[in-house]
This record gives C-alpha cells, sequence and structure tokens, in this order.
C-alpha cells in the first residue's frame, strides 16, 4: 500500500488540494469550507453523497485518508456564533487521517431537527460501529443500515439523549431518582443477553453453544467491562464487548465547568496517564485562544508527560505479567511506579492526579531540587528495566502464551482505529510526536520502537521499549532546561497581578472575573491531539464566545482498541482472550468517558 512507510510526510494543515480533487469529483455536492482555529479542512458536504465522498477519500483519493479517526456530533440548537456556516439544528462530524499526506479532513454534515437520519459507514470503515452507536445514544440520530443500533454507553432503559442542550446535566435537575422492586426487575431483565439480537445461532450441528458472561467484574478485564463469549468448549466462536458500565458523562461536564475547571476532570479520563490527559486539552484551548507558550513551559510539560508514560507502562508492564501468571515483577514495577509518583508529588503536589498544566503554562514553577530528584531517578531505572525484560519479556511462559496471539495487520490497525504502540507493533512507525510534532518534541532526539508480528507479545515489548525512550527525552528535559517563565503573558491566561489591582478599576475588574468567571475563549473550533499513553489522545473543543465549551468531544484511543475484540480473538480459547485483553492496555474510563 503506497502510504505504509517509515518516512513521515510533512504535516499539511490546510491541504487545499484535497478540497480541489473532492469540487472537481463531486461537484456541489461538497459546500462551503469552514474556518476553524487549527487549519483542518472542514468542508459542509450533501447528506445524499456522504458514502460516495468518505469511499472516495478512503479508497480512490491518491493519497487516501485510510483512518477514520473520529466521528461524532454537535448540538447546534443554542449555538450563536455560527458565522458562515449552513444552517443546521445537528451536525455529524467525520474526522478522516491520512498517514500519506500526514494530514486530516474534516467533513460536516447538517441535519434538521425532522430528518435525524443517516446512512451507516459501516460496510466502509467497520470502527464506524461503535461510534454511530455512541452518535445515537447521545444524540438521537440514526444511521440507517446499521448492523445493531443499540445504546452503547448508557442503560437500555435511558430516557432521552444526554448530549441534546435540553437534557439534563446534573441529577438536581431532575426527578429524585428510585427504584422499586419493578423498575429494578425491569432494569436486569434489559441486561440479559440474547444471543439471536446479534446474529448468534444457540447451536450447530447438534452441539449447543455456551454463552458465557466474561466480566464485568472479573480481574482479567481491567475495569468495569462485559465481554459476552460464545464457545464451544473453550474455543471462542464470537465475542461482544459490552461498555457503557463506567459512564460519566465528562463531555457533558465540558458544557458546565469554566475553560480552567473542567482541567481536573481531563485527569480522570485515562486515570493512569496523570498530566498527559491535561496537555491536548490545554493545547485545544490555546489553540482556540491564540495564546504562544513559553520554552520553558513546553520542556516541563514534555518532562511531565514522559513521566506520566512511563508510569502508565510500568502499570501494564507488570498487570500484563500477572495476566499471564507471572506474579513478581508486578510488585517491583509498582514499586518503581511510586518512585515516579514522588517525583510528580513534588513538582505537582499531586501524585496520581495533579491536574497541574494550566491554560498558558503550568501551575507553578520546578521546585528547588526538583533536578537531582530527576537525575537520581535517570540513573536508576535502567538497569531495573534490564531485570524486568529478563524476568517478563524473557519468560518462556510468557512467550508462549503471548507470540502470535491476538495478531492484526497494519492494515486491519488503520480500517479500525488503531494509534500508539497497538499499531506501532505491527511495524508501521508512527507517532504524533514525530510526525506532528507539539510542544516543541522536535527538539527532542529519540527513537519509535516498533514490532513485527502486531501480537500480544509485540505490543509488550514496544511499550517497554518506549519507557527507554521516555528516560532518554527526560534527560534531554533534565539537561537543557530552558529559563523564563512558566505562563504566558496573555491577558485570558494570567491575571493582573494583585497588587496592580489597587491602582485602578479596571484592573480590579479583569483580576476579579479572570479569577471567578475564567477566561472568555473567542468563539471557534479547534481539535488538538496527542501520542497519549494508549494512543493517539485529542479534543475537540468548539467555543461559543463564552467562559464555557459549548461543545467538548473527546477521543480517546481504548474506545476503538475495545472494539477489535472480536476480530482477533474468534478461534482462540478463553486464556488467550485474557492475554490480548492484557495487551490492549486500556481503561475503562478512557472507554466510556
Amino acid at each position: 500500500m503506497n502510504e505504509i512507510s517509515s518516512s513521515v510526510a510533512p504535516p499539511e494543515p490546510d491541504s487545499p488540494g484535497i478540497l480541489q480533487e473532492l469540487r472537481a469529483r463531486f461537484g456541489a455536492a461538497i459546500g462551503a469550507c469552514q474556518a476553524t482555529r487549527d487549519g483542518v479542512p472542514t468542508p459542509w458536504i450533501e447528506k445524499s453523497r456522504v458514502r460516495d465522498i468518505l469511499r472516495y477519500l478512503k479508497l480512490e483519493a491518491e493519497q487516501p485518508y485510510r483512518m477514520l479517526y473520529d466521528l461524532t456530533a454537535i448540538d447546534e440548537r443554542t449555538r450563536v456564533h455560527r458565522e458562515g456556516q449552513p444552517e443546521s439544528s445537528f451536525t455529524v462530524v467525520y474526522h478522516l487521517l491520512s498517514f500519506a499526506r500526514n494530514a486530516d479532513i474534516r467533513l460536516k454534515v447538517a441535519l434538521s431537527p425532522e430528518d435525524l437520519v443517516m446512512p451507516t459507514i459501516t460496510d466502509i470503515w467497520p470502527s464506524a460501529n461503535w461510534y454511530e452507536r455512541e452518535i445515537w445514544d447521545m444524540f438521537g440520530i440514526v444511521f440507517a443500515g446499521h448492523p445493531h443500533l443499540r445504546r452503547i454507553l448508557l442503560p437500555a432503559t435511558w430516557q432521552g439523549h444526554p448530549l441534546h442542550k435540553d437534557h439534563p446535566a446534573r441529577a438536581t435537575e431532575m426527578e429524585p431518582f428510585r427504584l422499586p422492586q419493578d423498575k429494578e426487575n425491569a432494569e436486569q431483565e434489559a441486561l440479559r443477553f440474547h444471543p439471536e439480537e446479534w446474529g448468534m445461532r444457540r447451536a450447530h450441528d447438534g452441539t449447543d453453544f455456551m454463552f458465557l458472561n466474561l466480566g464485568p467484574n472479573h480481574p482479567a478485564m481491567h475495569g468495569v467491562f462485559r465481554i459476552v463469549l460464545q464457545l464451544d468448549g473453550e474455543e471462542i466462536v464470537d465475542a461482544v464487548p459490552e461498555i457503557g458500565f463506567h459512564h460519566r458523562g465528562a463531555e457533558k461536564m465540558g458544557e458546565r465547568q469554566s475553560w480552567h475547571t473542567y482541567i481536573p476532570y481531563t485527569d480522570r479520563i485515562d486515570y493512569l496517564g496523570g498530566v498527559m490527559n491535561n496537555l491536548p486539552y490545554v493545547l485545544a484551548v490555546e489553540k482556540l485562544a491564540g495564546i504562544e507558550v513559553p520554552d520553558r513551559v513546553k520542556v516541563i510539560r514534555v518532562m511531565m508527560c514522559e513521566f506520566s508514560r512511563i508510569a502508565s507502562h510500568l502499570v501494564f508492564y507488570g498487570t500484563y505479567a500477572q495476566d499471564l501468571g507471572a506474579l513478581s515483577p508486578v510488585f517491583f514495577m509498582f514499586t518503581d511506579r511510586e518512585r515516579v509518583f514522588d517525583i510528580v508529588e513534588a513538582i505537582c503536589g499531586g501524585r496520581m492526579h495533579p491536574s497541574w498544566f494550566r491554560i498558558g503554562g503550568v501551575a507553578q514553577d520546578l521546585p528547588q531540587g526538583w533536578d537531582k530528584l530527576v537525575r537520581d531517578f535517570v540513573d536508576y531505572l535502567p538497569s531495573r528495566l534490564d531485570e524486568y525484560d529478563r524476568i517478563a519479556l524473557g519468560n518462556s511462559i510468557l512467550k508462549v502464551r503471548s507470540r502470535d496471539v491476538g495478531s492484526y495487520t497494519v492494515e486491519e490497525a488503520m480500517e479500525w482505529g488503531v494509534t500508539g504502540p497497538g499499531l506501532r507493533a505491527c511495524g508501521f512507525e508512527w507517532d504524533f510526536r514525530k510526525a506532528r510534532p507539539y510542544s516543541g518534541y522536535e527538539q527532542f532526539e529519540f527513537e519509535i520502537p516498533t514490532g513485527q508480528r502486531g501480537d500480544c507479545y509485540d505490543r509488550c515489548a514496544v511499550r517497554a521499549e518506549e519507557i527507554r525512550q521516555s528516560l532518554r527525552i527526560i534527560k534531554q528535559c533534565l539537561d537543557h532546561m530552558p529559563p523564563g517563565p512558566y505562563k504566558a503573558d496573555h491577558p485570558l491566561t494570567t491575571p493582573p497581578l494583585k497588587k496592580q489591582t489597587l491602582q485602578d478599576i479596571e484592573t480590579l475588574i479583569d483580576h476579579f472575573l479572570g479569577v471567578s468567571w475564567g477566561p472568555v475563549i473567542p468563539a471557534g473550533e479547534a481539535f488538538m491531539c496527542v501520542e497519549a499513553t494508549k494512543g493517539s489522545n485529542g479534543y475537540y473543543l468548539i467555543s461559543d464566545g463564552s467562559t464555557m465549551a459549548y461543545r467538548v468531544r473527546i477521543r480517546t484511543p481504548s474506545f476503538p482498541h475495545l472494539q477489535m475484540i472480536p476480530l482477533i480473538s474468534r478461534g482462540l480459547m478463553v486464556s488467550d482472550l485474557v492475554a490480548i485483553l492484557g495487551s490492549i492496555d486500556y481503561v475503562m474510563a478512557d472507554v466510556d468517558r
């Protein structure tokens, strides 16, 4: 395939060529191109030609957009600033990624409230299955032809669609919750699995299949997650992943929090990723506001993100070995994770969820003595990693249970929206820190670890090597930390100094509003993604010129990754599925959001 190459093309943020190409092919079906703060080409397209246009971009364009990176919707009914956009009550947004172009395209389709129906694209991208279910669940938009359109994040008994602007955002806005016996019985019955609804047979050749609930309470599930297995003996015939037990409405919360006060919520998306979760959010807000941060801020952010990557990977490494029967490594690796947290706590004041990044900078400057803490850790960990590789990756049992298990190809990874270590384990050298450097990553020297087989073993080996590369980046931060301020000198991120508020009333007002209400971010749209611990994590933010976001869309890596489970587990054993689940490295907060 022409786009699969170890070399990465320079980014094309505006890609005017693709718009000309689309207009030449589809004419009036390609409408006006919306101006956005992130520069991603955003044309409005006719609903009747959606499938043709998407199929062309994926299969026929010279440098195709192989990955459906994200698919979401917007309730436009209360939005004020829609200058230059066609009339729309609800908007469906397709976000595509081209590895060949190193560029994105965002396609929008306008819908009226009387016609909330879209054609499915599950036959073009299989990963669209869950995304379309999510849109129906959250917005009530029907996707005609979808193989199984039902709720995915909320219970089947839920009334309404939460991301409608008129849906209550808090429990205090709803009737008090009551659970009489008949309602409890109905809720329990709604959880019952019916194989026929999923196109499954109960028997074959005179033999009954067994249907097994793996989870939602099982140590191998790594969270509140259920997979219904169709078994012939111990062989997996098919699998149906069920998520939604953990949904917290993080995107809905974004509509009720100020731009500043939403930062702690981002920590809890991938709760193992620490400040790594803050970064794409604050980068997107900074893009909307036109804020440029100082060099010192960039390097501090890079260093703390790489500490988060090490902490997350150590959890993965230890628990993965534990899933496969090696009980000792997890204790050693969790101990070293605590050493990482000691550094994070010394710098940020918190350990697991420090919520330390700020719009325009970080919460405070590096404390005195930070460099010694970091240097001691950088000198300490490499020998420990060598020992871990010996007792884990070098373990014969772990090799037997993980090699050639749960394999997928580069082509399959792109079809299903796999990013991060899961994509690199197939041999495809793609890392957003290299392909689209952010926060100054272009100034750092590091390698991109890759695998060959795309199996469980390679997914583990890639993450183990990424820890070493993170140490390499941290050492460069340690040796070349630039001087300067830790926050941008910008009115939307830094209130006037307190002493200046005593000089004139305007400064006092600015300080009061900046602290109490938070900044008023200019109207617009922006998307920013980072190479997070588990793959590509991105925030698509829409501002309506207010102190709160109009729409917060969180693109998480674990959501598409779990969708692949049936594909890579059919024909294997239940014990193999345990290895597959551990190798994916997901957390349910990253899935259910």
